[in-house]
């Protein structure tokens, strides 16, 4: 049996009207009455419908948070973050994996439209925008997570990736690394994008050569297919230098050379990935990778629309700098 509110008015011998008051205005009513009407609510087991409440005021206390992939430790760690920061806010962070699939993702927007969410925070995989332009106009705020949009139609929070991706060549090229790799995709990602425009300023400046190596996903399978590829090859056919799109490819085309045996890392080919997540640090050869701080991009997405959606006029972008961070996997120059 679901208790009601007039279950509770009539166990507290009140009105409705005043257990909604204990309920949302507590500070209306006497000490006297909030403590017979808490009383007969422990006593009946009564839940408050908050969907319910949340639907006739037009918006909810939750927070919707669509990412590229929840495997990615990137990802959780940002929505940790979203999270520190929605609970300062006494909201909560409902999570939606787009998985890089398009039609996911307008699913996830669908469906937290339907939800009346109080705002949505994306890592969109498209340019085109119409989607979220339409959810904005129809009052929900959306800040974007680790993207940004040239025109700043949307408020944003993101790290300089052409920058983190020139760090990361520049890096091998100090070394003394002549043919580097790049090792990512699909390029309808725009970090993947802006990964390889960096990376590639860097080569073009130190009079390196950089091949490009397209993978179908950001993974570690993705990653240890491409590292079987290059392991396949002649000696003096591999790049001496490979540069991830992010550290679960890294991973996976270290695992691909330490499984060939014969090659070793850094001394044959040096190896650097991008995000720094948690296992960059305790895989088997320790993973160079540039660093972004994930939680900081989640706490900083939800304060952005937490401001927007009350009433900051002007959109705002927030663009982090990324961190070299050196380890085995890059540490000995030839």
């Amino acid at each position: 049996m679901v208790v009601s509110v007039r279950d509770v008015a009539l166990a507290a011998s009140v009105s409705v009207g005043t257990v909604s008051n204990v309920l949302n205005h507590p500070d209306k009513v006497t000490p006297a009455t909030v403590e017979r009407v808490t009383a007969a609510i422990e006593k009946l087991g009564f839940v408050r419908n908050d969907a319910a409440r949340q639907l006739r005021a037009g918006h909810s206390r939750s927070i919707g948070l669509v990412v590229l992939d929840v495997r990615n430790p990137f990802f959780t760690d940002i929505a940790r973050g979203a999270e520190e920061r929605a609970a300062e806010a006494k909201m909560t962070v409902t999570l939606g994996n787009s998985d890089e699939k398009i039609e996911r993702e307008r699913a996830y927007i669908d469906l937290f439209e339907e939800q009346r969410i109080a705002g949505l925070l994306i890592s969109p995989l498209a340019d085109d925008l119409p989607r979220l332009r339409r959810l904005r106009d129809r009052g929900t705020t959306v800040v974007l997570v680790d993207r940004e949009v040239a025109d700043e139609s949307f408020s944003s929070v993101s790290v300089d990736d052409v920058g983190g991706g020139y760090l990361a060549v520049q890096h091998l090229a100090s070394l003394g690394r002549r043919r580097i790799a790049f090792v990512g995709g699909p390029m309808g990602i725009r970090q993947v994008v802006d990964r390889l425009e960096g990376a590639s300023r860097a080569a073009n400046e130190a009079g390196v050569s950089l091949e490009v190596i397209l993978t179908d996903s950001l993974t570690v399978l993705a990653g240890r297919a491409a590292g079987e590829t290059l392991s396949a090859r002649a000696p003096e056919d591999r790049p001496d230098a490979i540069f991830a799109a992010n550290d679960l490819l890294a991973m996976g085309v270290l695992q691909a050379l330490m499984m060939r045996g014969s090659i070793r890392v850094p001394d044959e080919i040096a190896l650097i990935g991008y995000d720094d997540i948690d296992f960059a640090a305790a895989a088997v050869v320790p993973l160079s990778s540039i660093r972004q701080p994930a939680e900081l991009i989640g706490y900083t997405a939800v304060d952005l629309m937490l401001r927007e959606a009350g009433g900051q006029a002007e959109r705002e972008r927030v663009v982090f700098q990324p961190e070299l961070v050196v380890r085995d996997s890059t540490s000995r120059p030839l």
